[in-house]
């Protein structure tokens, strides 16, 4: 630290009164003139050092950098420990250059993400939960055959459960209701091809027609599996594309083959389900034996959650939180599938 300390002028009497002037000094003809601009000289030196007693030394001048700072400031504004506080206007040298001098911070920029709330306005989109909790009481109904183009096939079938007694039916619901949810806060409008409140049913090639008669941008079949107790993990079903009879489902086999590949990917990030280790191939399978996929005249894929069979996958898929995940995984594949069209 640098310091400036003034010294006492060379000629000054005890107590740093000014000298004594000369005998000879005084007798001159001029010491009129001299004394009284001796002593104007005199005032306006004590005046420029702020009347500090004279011969007295000068307080030390500190740089601003040194200088502490004011206490009250410090508490209004916290200083960073390593940032001397200002203790006045800086110097034109105290102040860096302008290259030097940090930019200010900006806010950071929020950008509206593929599930913002009107993301989907002007969308719909049809949710299929597979079976139905009363097929178990209307045997005869569930087991009518039905045309799926390239064959025919029961109605409808009762579905799986856990070995503890919770239906697939019960859970496809839930799920889908779950997933109506996210999706209609983000703008879409959402039809369910049942909603539980009906005896049995729909048959299948009803469900392939609700696509259509809603208006849907697409469509997705929700389902628990029900394989062997030793398999377990996910898969998503595609439809091939299947041209026999009433069903001609040529227009909807490569969009749907793109929501399948959206809808495995997001299914496993929300939840963290492995693809299914005893059918499908890394989650994925093609088939034309589904009246739901044959006849579907907007794009549409079947999601089998997990193996209901399995005491691992009975366990998540009986979780509130899990299956609030398994909604977010289909919601987010149908809203990237759509916004990105």
């Amino acid at each position: 630290m640098t310091r400036t300390t003034r010294t006492t002028p060379d000629r000054t009497g005890p107590n740093g009164e000014p000298p004594r002037r000369s005998a000879l000094l005084r007798a001159t003809t001029v010491a009129g003139a001299v004394v009284p601009l001796c002593l104007a000289g005199w005032l306006g030196w004590r005046a420029v050092h702020h009347d500090t007693p004279a011969g007295a030394a000068a307080p030390a001048v500190t740089s601003p950098e040194a200088a502490p700072p004011d206490p009250s400031a410090t508490e209004a504004t916290p200083v960073p420990s390593d940032t001397p506080a200002p203790s006045g206007p800086p110097s034109p040298s105290d102040t860096p250059a302008a290259a030097e001098t940090p930019a200010a911070p900006t806010a950071p920029t929020t950008q509206a993400a593929s599930t913002a709330p009107t993301s989907l306005t002007g969308r719909t989109v049809l949710l299929d939960p597979g079976h139905n909790p009363g097929n178990f009481t209307h045997p005869t109904e569930i087991n009518r055959q039905v045309d799926v183009g390239n064959a025919r096939k029961e109605c409808d079938t009762t579905g799986t459960s856990t070995d503890a007694g919770y239906t697939e039916a019960e859970y496809t619901l839930d799920v889908t209701r779950r997933a109506r949810a996210i999706l209609t806060a983000r703008g879409a409008t959402v039809v369910l091809a049942h909603e539980g409140d009906r005896p049995w049913g729909p048959c299948v090639d009803e469900r392939a027609r609700a696509g259509a008669q809603a208006h849907a941008d697409v469509a997705v079949s929700v389902h628990g599996d029900g394989g062997p107790a030793g398999g377990s993990g996910f898969h998503v079903i595609m439809p091939a594309r299947v041209v026999a009879g009433k069903a001609d489902n040529s227009a909807i086999v490569a969009p749907s083959h793109r929501l399948g590949l959206l809808l495995r990917d997001s299914f496993r990030t929300a939840t963290g389900e492995p693809y299914a280790d005893y059918i499908a191939s890394e989650g994925l399978d093609t088939r034309s034996d589904l009246g739901g996929l044959n006849l579907s005249a907007v794009p549409k894929v079947f999601i089998e959650c997990g193996n209901m069979r399995n005491p691992t996958d009975a366990e998540r898929m009986t979780d509130p939180q899990w299956r609030q995940q398994a909604a977010q995984g289909i919601a987010d594949a149908l809203t990237t599938f759509l916004t990105a069209r």
